[in-house]
């Protein structure tokens, strides 16, 4: 059984569908974002004559959005088999969205085309003139027939059905409810900065914010947002207690990490992490703690309508834009000042040193003026 689930490999399917599909979330979060904090809706038509700038920003986006299923489908039947995988990765993922069985649905959809077109493959056996055709027709075409079919008459209705039920189960949350909620998904946002559980965790909310449930999606970004920032701020508390906390290395690498965090980069902030493992861990997590625990409560479980974008998340949100900003604060203010207490005091002469080795690199006396 082990050696099953060693070859069958099924987090490593997913994370790579969801290298994938995280570029599509970004550019069309953007696009949604900008459009929706210029006061642009999205339309179900782009009728011409009758939108404006603004409205295209947000439909182009919206609808970009929409087919998460069929791309989260598509990564995954790409990452079993190959260039055969993809057609029948994109019809299964239409056919989740078509019968409401959402980004679960995508992800179930995405395993089995992926692994009946592989074993289609294998398995079935045609005559020397036809194997060209393999991977071009005859693979994608049957697997496309099954797995859509089955999607269609087996599988959608009960993914669909449970779909559903987590819906309204986290929908009736409140209170303590969200409030440990919140907590649980702001620290697994930012445990392993933008690694494995994060990518987890980002499936997961966008599965929720597929029905309508945007608080978890905009907690574990809004997250992703202020930790970097939070880092930076670190290194002013840390001036203001007289103490030093970074080389000049790191405080070089800070002047992009906290730009990176604006925008809802959080990689950004390896770098200075890998530094301090277990400080700049825990500091995050007790300050992605704080936001998770502040968004889903004050909130009450709302957020915003795109999955990616910063402070650009924040207008999508309505009258709570001013939650997401106190949350977003309230983890930059709790990130730095836990880093800058429990960080290590680095020794003025270990700077020094460190930065006389960058000059050493260049040395005057051997210039001469002609």
């Amino acid at each position: 059984m082990k050696n099953f689930w060693k070859k069958a490999n099924f987090k490593g399917h997913l994370l790579t569908a969801i290298s994938y599909l995280i570029p599509i979330v970004c550019g069309a979060g953007f696009v949604i974002a900008i459009g929706m904090a210029f006061g642009g809706k999205s339309q179900d038509s782009l009728v011409i004559g009758k939108f404006d700038f603004f409205q295209a920003l947000a439909t182009l986006g919206g609808h970009a959005l929409t087919m998460l299923p069929v791309i989260i489908a598509t990564g995954l039947a790409f990452s079993i088999t190959g260039k055969p995988g993809i057609a029948p990765g994109f019809v299964t993922g239409l056919a989740a969205i078509s019968i409401s069985a959402g980004f679960i649905g995508g992800i179930i959809g995405g395993y089995m085309a992926g692994w009946l077109a592989f074993a289609i493959l294998k398995y079935v056996k045609v005559p020397s003139w036809a194997k060209g055709l393999m991977p071009t027709l005859i693979v994608p075409f049957l697997t496309s027939l099954i797995s859509g079919l089955i999607m269609v008459y087996i599988i959608g209705t009960p993914v669909s059905w449970f779909t559903t039920w987590l819906t309204d189960l986290l929908k009736s949350l409140n209170g303590t409810s969200n409030l440990i909620f919140g907590a649980i998904l702001g620290i697994l946002s930012i445990v392993d900065f933008g690694g494995p559980i994060n990518k987890t965790a980002f499936a997961f909310a966008l599965t929720l914010q597929a029905q309508g449930i945007n608080g978890p999606v905009t907690a574990l970004q809004l997250t992703n947002t202020a930790t970097p920032i939070g880092f930076g701020f670190a290194l002013l508390v840390a001036k203001l207690i007289h103490k030093n906390i970074y080389t000049r290395e790191e405080v070089e690498t800070l002047k992009s990490t906290v730009p990176m965090g604006v925008v809802n980069i959080v990689e950004g902030s390896i770098p200075i992490v890998m530094n301090d493992i277990i400080r700049g861990i825990f500091a995050a997590g007790l300050g992605g703690m704080c936001e998770g625990a502040i968004l889903m409560t004050l909130a009450h479980g709302e957020g915003a309508t795109v999955p990616f974008g910063g402070f650009l998340m924040l207008p999508t949100m309505g009258n709570n834009w001013w939650v997401g900003l106190l949350a977003i604060l309230a983890n930059i203010v709790v990130t730095g000042v836990v880093y800058a207490l429990v960080k290590k005091n680095i020794p003025v002469d270990a700077v020094e040193k460190d930065t006389a080795s960058e000059e050493k690199d260049v040395d005057l006396d051997d210039l001469q003026v002609m």
